[in-house]
């Protein structure tokens, strides 16, 4: 068995969490990557991999949770979906890295308590909220 291979959990409900992190990640990615804010369901599933028909049948569940506003047959962050795919995003880029910009010390609480490791990853991904604000803050 190839351990590359990503396979999405059997459960319901961590199907549901998984697609989420999926899709707010990409979302964000695409959203950083000047792809603009309103993405239709073809090109998330161009960056989604394997199984994205299955992925993208979770956007409507994603407009009821609030993270995602529905715009016809287009879709964008909200505030809060933003803020959530940020810190997926680190905390998955920390994953592959494991020696990202702005890393905690190894002496740092987070490596102890989940509680800590989440508040880490959400000053770490305002923090890069912040950086890209003020680059596109000087480039327009």
């Amino acid at each position: 068995m190839d351990d590359m291979i990503v396979y999405e959990p059997k459960s319901d409900a961590l199907k549901a969490l998984y697609w989420r992190s999926e899709i707010l990640q990409v979302m964000y990615w695409l959203r950083g990557e000047g792809f603009g804010d309103l993405v239709d369901p073809a090109l998330l599933q161009r960056f989604l991999g394997v199984d994205a028909e299955v992925g993208v049948r979770y956007l409507d569940k994603l407009v009821d949770e609030g993270y995602v506003i529905s715009f016809g047959d287009r879709y964008m962050l909200s505030e809060e979906g933003a803020k959530e795919g940020a810190m997926e995003f680190v905390a998955a880029f920390e994953g592959m890295t494991k020696s990202a910009h702005g890393e905690c010390s190894a002496d740092c609480w987070c490596h102890n308590s989940p509680e800590e490791a989440d508040a880490c990853a959400r000053e770490r991904a305002e923090a890069m909220l912040d950086h890209q604000h003020d680059h596109h803050d000087h480039n327009h």
